[in-house]
C-alpha cells in the first residue's frame, strides 16, 4: 500500500456552521462543541494530513531505495545485518506514518458525517479536552484503557 492508496479527505473549516458543532456528541458534563473549537481541530487535522502525505512519500521512497539496494558480494554478516535493521526501521516508520494518516483522514470523515466525538466502542462522548489534545482519538479514555490492557 502506498500513500496514493489512502483516500485523502480535506474539510474546509470555513464551510462548517455552528449547527455542525452543536450536533456532535459530548461527554457527560461537557459543554456543547463550539464552532471555533471544531474549526481549530479541522485545521490541525488538515495540516496533519498534508504533512503526513509528504512524510509518507519521502519514507516510502527511502524504503523503496533500501529494498532495491542489492547486497554486494563483498558484504560481510555485519553489513548485511545492518542493512536488514535499517530496512526494518524504515518499514516501521512507513507503517506508523500510514497509520497516523489514516487516523487523521478518518477523523475528518467523522467530522463530515457528524459522528466526531463519539467513542467508536461504547458510543459515548470522548470528551472535548481529549480531542483538543489528540484530534485523532476515536475512543474515550475508559475504552482506550480497556483496549490497552488486552
Amino acid at each position: 500500500m502506498s500513500s496514493t492508496d489512502v483516500t485523502i479527505v480535506v474539510v474546509d473549516p470555513a464551510e462548517l456552521k455552528p449547527a455542525d458543532a452543536k450536533k456532535l456528541p459530548v461527554r457527560d458534563g461537557d459543554d456543547a462543541w463550539k464552532i471555533t473549537d471544531l474549526r481549530q481541530i479541522v485545521e490541525v487535522l488538515n495540516s496533519d494530513v498534508e504533512r503526513l502525505v509528504t512524510e509518507l512519500g519521502v519514507t516510502e521512497h527511502e524504503l523503496d531505495d533500501l529494498l532495491h539496494t542489492s547486497e554486494g558480494a563483498g558484504d560481510d554478516q555485519a553489513d548485511a545485518g545492518s542493512t536488514a535493521l535499517e530496512r526494518e526501521q524504515e518499514m516501521s516508520i512507513v507503517n506508523n506514518t500510514r497509520d497516523m494518516l489514516e487516523q487523521s483522514v478518518d477523523a475528518l470523515r467523522r467530522i463530515k458525517a457528524g459522528t466526531y466525538g463519539a467513542c467508536q466502542s461504547c458510543g459515548q462522548g470522548i470528551g472535548r479536552a481529549r480531542l483538543m489534545a489528540f484530534p485523532r482519538a476515536n475512543l474515550c479514555v475508559t475504552c482506550k484503557q480497556r483496549e490497552e490492557r488486552r
